[in-house]
């Protein structure tokens, strides 16, 4: 009975040990993987303009947040996890084009964790107006990237299943681009910093770290480049035709067909069946 008794005394004392390596490992655990594109924030000279060519291609608004009685930002939705943000210009002084790029964590803690062990330095994760975690870092030319966790009661994830346009050219965010004035530096962040992934031979697309298949892209910050969003298709030459017989003027090639928006954002769509 002894010798019972102190085996079940010392199995206990192993689980507990076990447990609390386990809980220390979970405590510091750390990942720079993350799941993809989140969103894309635009800022729109007129959001009435805005909102009825994203609606042409069959994207619709999620919901919006109003300040003062008028809307601060409209969320238009690609799928259930990939948004466009447009921001309404309120002044001449603010930006226009692309103000930042969010992309979604599994883990938002373990992302961060792992920048400040990569001696970035992300601001503390906040709960953000939506519902969701939000923590963001600035890329050496001082632009902001935002990095998010959708939780279950935010606003994102209620959405859920609502406002899938069933006549959309595209239900995929495939890669948004960034423009820079240094691109080897900003390759040298993405890199070594984020853990993305050179995706192009000229070192300027990268897949974002972790399993997505989507992807970033560097561009000069010269004029006139303007942002660029680019989604998935079935069919480049089905999605040509089917931008025209909506009133769109494109742009079109073998491998990809493009329209812009009223701000001069291009938005592309690309074959996924083709090598990129």
């Amino acid at each position: 009975m002894f010798l019972i008794q102190n085996l079940n005394c010392t199995s206990k004392k192993f689980g507990t040990l076990v447990l609390a390596l386990f809980s220390t490992f979970a405590l510091h655990a750390q990942s720079t993987d993350l799941s993809g594109i989140a969103h894309v924030a635009l800022r729109a000279n007129d959001l009435a303009k805005s909102r009825a060519f994203y609606g042409r291609l069959g994207l619709e608004q999620a919901f919006e947040f109003t300040d003062a009685g008028k809307t601060s930002v409209a969320f238009i939705k690609v799928n259930d996890r990939q948004f466009i943000e447009l921001y309404p210009r309120t002044t001449d002084s603010q930006p226009g084009g692309l103000l930042h790029i969010c992309f979604e964590a599994n883990d938002v803690e373990s992302v961060r964790r792992a920048y400040l062990k990569r001696e970035l330095e992300p601001a503390e994760i906040k709960k953000a107006r939506a519902g969701n975690l939000l923590f963001v870092v600035h890329d050496p030319e001082g632009q902001l990237l935002e990095f998010t966790q959708y939780l279950p009661e935010s606003l994102h994830s209620r959405d859920h299943g609502k406002h899938i346009g069933a006549h959309r050219i595209s239900g995929h965010l495939l890669e948004a681009t960034s423009a820079v004035k240094d691109i080897a530096a900003e390759r040298a962040f993405y890199t070594t910093k984020l853990d993305f992934r050179s995706a192009s031979p000229l070192g300027a697309e990268f897949f974002i770290a972790g399993h997505s298949s989507e992807k970033v892209m560097l561009q000069p910050q010269t004029p006139p480049a303007g942002p660029r969003i680019s989604f998935g298709v079935t069919s480049v030459r089905k999605t040509a035709r089917e931008l025209r017989a909506r009133g769109f003027q494109v742009q079109a090639s073998r491998l990809s067909v493009s329209v812009v928006d009223p701000d001069g954002a291009i938005l592309s769509f690309v074959s996924t069946r083709d090598p990129r």
